[in-house]
């Protein structure tokens, strides 16, 4: 088959013969198919310095990567976003907390213990200290207490005994400006969906100049970068971002400051907002649906408190995707994660069974998962759209075969 450029080549110069006049046009047709039935195709990244980069998904639910590809490498480290990435993450998705100094780090904890190596350390051994956070009393090393130059200098571990430890001890916590530019350096559109984590507790802790809230710079550093726009907008899709947390007055605050999306976070149905003390069932009402709609474009449930489950089996689904959808809210549940420690029995340890059910049958807009291989390869091979389009190649593979040589 004559090769594009060498068609065009042909054409100006008028050199066509019979049969690769013939194979031109065919060229020329199947490209006409192609655009019309098709997603654009995209230059490699090798091919073309001033490529545009294929862009954000938005046919699908989202596949948001939950720290990171943290099933394979220790959460919110460098290594863990890339590998997201590669493995085809809409989004990758981040718990923001401070350092002493007011520096934002990429961290899920309040606490150091469970997911450094802080304990080896004998310098800091007189850091330990007991707070109080979202009402209970902890004790530990906290990231306040740590200046970004110490935090630094700590190595990040796998958070569950029975996963891939190798890279235990290799990677380091990282800023929130360094997990801004990993997104943005992809090769292409990579959104962010950073957490206003604990911002009850940080500001109590973290003083900034000139009376600055955590919140404050937590917007300061996404405008920074250039992020702006509401959902959908020609800036959103550029620069895609959703801004989360479980905390409804820091998502209010903020929306004096941008339009970004926003999504509210919903705990246990055993558990109250951190800062306005609210249950799950208030804040899961009709009523303040209605309320919260006005400043965020969707809810981030626990899947259980979805689709109650009762001695790991799963019980009738509740009414809340469908009522938040009734608000034009969209849905993004948290956490979906392939071992069988996490699976319920009606999947029959199949995490492939697991995601049919919450996007067919429950009809959820995003996913939370630690597994984002999983889920992109899950909806890859269940998309109509690659379907479809792999019948194309398949028939495009078919007719362009005789002028093969």
């Amino acid at each position: 088959m004559i090769p594009l450029r060498r068609a065009l080549f042909l054409l100006r110069q008028k050199a066509f013969t019979p049969q690769s006049l013939l194979g031109f046009s065919l060229v020329v047709f199947l490209l006409f198919v192609i655009g019309c039935t098709a997603r654009p195709i995209y230059p490699l990244p090798s091919q073309d310095d001033h490529r545009i980069r294929q862009p954000l998904q938005t046919f699908r639910p989202y596949n948001i990567a939950h720290r990171g590809a943290n099933g394979v490498i220790p959460e919110e480290t460098r290594p863990a976003y890339l590998k997201a990435i590669e493995d085809g993450a809409d989004f990758i998705e981040t718990d923001i907390l401070s350092s002493k100094d007011g520096v934002l780090i990429c961290f899920h904890d309040v606490t150091l213990d469970d997911t450094t190596d802080i304990a080896k350390y004998k310098k800091f051994e007189n850091r330990k200290r007991t707070y109080e956070v979202e009402g209970v009393n902890r004790t530990g090393f906290f990231t306040v207490d740590f200046t970004i130059e110490e935090l630094k200098s700590l190595r990040v571990n796998q958070r569950y005994s029975f996963r891939d430890k190798q890279y235990n001890g290799k990677f380091g916590i990282i800023t929130f400006e360094e997990f801004i530019s990993i997104a943005l350096d992809a090769d292409r559109v990579v959104g962010i969906y950073p957490e206003i984590k604990n911002p009850v507790f940080i500001n109590q802790h973290v003083k900034w100049p000139n009376g600055k809230r955590f919140e404050d710079i937590f917007v300061k550093t996404l405008q920074k970068y250039g992020y702006k726009g509401s959902y959908l907008s020609k800036y959103w899709l550029k620069q895609p971002v959703f801004i989360q947390s479980f905390a409804p007055t820091s998502l209010v605050y903020i929306s004096n400051q941008t339009d970004l999306p926003k999504v509210f976070l919903i705990d246990d149905v055993t558990v109250s907002t951190q800062d306005t003390n609210q249950s799950y069932w208030e804040i899961t009402s009709d009523k303040y649906l209605n309320y919260i709609k006005n400043y965020v474009v969707g809810i981030g449930p626990w899947k259980d408190t979805i689709v109650p489950v009762a001695k790991n089996y799963l019980e009738e689904p509740s009414d809340l995707v469908a009522r938040a959808h009734a608000h034009n809210l969209q849905v993004h549940p948290y956490t979906y994660r392939n071992e069988n420690q996490f699976l319920h029995f009606n999947f029959s340890q199949d995490p492939y069974k697991e995601y049919d059910y919450w996007i067919n049958k429950i009809g959820v807009d995003g996913l939370f998962t630690d597994f984002t291989g999983s889920l992109h390869n899950f909806q890859e091979w269940t998309s109509s759209d690659t379907k479809t389009e792999s019948n194309i190649l398949h028939k495009i593979a078919l007719l362009v075969s005789p002028y093969n040589n």
